[in-house]
């Protein structure tokens, strides 16, 4: 399976970001990728009140990016997008994954929230805008276990477990927006943490640079492997990194090391 990190920095126009996420994409299909994986707010990153009207799943941001899977013969992982939630004041932080056929293979919604008030630094409230989601979820992408998740879900290590033992994931994605302060000095630990302490690979695609006044993502988009082993890593700036997961390393890390196997509750 060869997976595809993309690595953007999506702004305050929706038709630009769409654009500039399909030019990535194109180039991950040409690179010969199986699935890609764009960032969280694919969509739209930028001040909350110029962001478009929240829309159903099969509106027009789910229907482009349907309409790229299918064209390019790629698995897509759409980063994540405001989808029309359960009232008026939230949406959901919506992941949609589209096989081959641009056919909807599975969606997820955001669990973990970033409410985060550090004086002087960040002062931010996802819930004030965004609900929740509910449900762990992991689709089978030709034979492939992957493991869904969303940027903050990555500072909760009990999801990602359920994930690879409940859900018998191999491939753990995170599409995030990490914001720079933290992602200096977390984003590479924890995702490798979560890589070694589930024995599966993680594929991890940022928004990368300043969105807004008061917003810069990390970005540093990467694959792990289940050993903790950066393969590749994405510079600062848009790009795209390509990666083959070797499936039988996978299974002779879990075979000579069993840790999964080991756990007692």
């Amino acid at each position: 399976m060869r997976v595809a990190v993309c690595q953007l920095n999506a702004r305050d126009d929706r038709a630009a970001n769409l654009a500039a996420a399909e030019a990535l994409l194109v180039r991950s299909a040409s690179a010969g990728a199986d699935l890609a994986i764009l960032p969280e707010y694919v969509d739209y990153l930028g001040p909350g009140a110029a962001m478009p009207e929240p829309e159903p799943v099969d509106g027009v941001v789910g229907e482009f990016f349907a309409g790229v899977a299918r064209r390019l013969g790629i698995w897509l992982v759409a980063g994540s997008f405001h989808e029309a939630g359960p009232d008026p004041e939230h949406t959901w932080n919506t992941s949609l994954v589209f096989d081959r056929s641009g056919t909807l293979a599975a969606s997820y919604r955001k669990i973990h929230l970033y409410d985060v008030e550090i004086p002087g630094r960040v002062s931010y409230l996802e819930s004030a805008t965004v609900a929740a989601g509910d449900q762990p979820v992991v689709v089978d992408v030709e034979g492939l276990r992957v493991g869904l998740s969303i940027c903050y879900d990555l500072r909760f290590p009990e999801l990602y477990r359920q994930l690879a033992t409940s859900g018998g994931a191999q491939l753990l994605v995170v599409p995030a927006a990490f914001m720079m302060h933290t992602g200096r000095d977390h984003w590479e630990v924890l995702l490798r943490a979560r890589a070694i302490e589930n024995q599966c690979f993680v594929a991890a695609a940022g928004q990368t640079g300043d969105h807004e006044p008061g917003r810069t993502c990390f970005g540093r988009s990467m694959v792990v492997d289940p050993w903790g082993i950066v393969l590749a890593q994405v510079p600062d700036g848009a790009g795209v990194s390509v990666v083959d997961l070797d499936l039988d390393h996978l299974r002779t890390i879990r075979s000579e090391l069993p840790s999964l196997a080991n756990r007692r509750l």
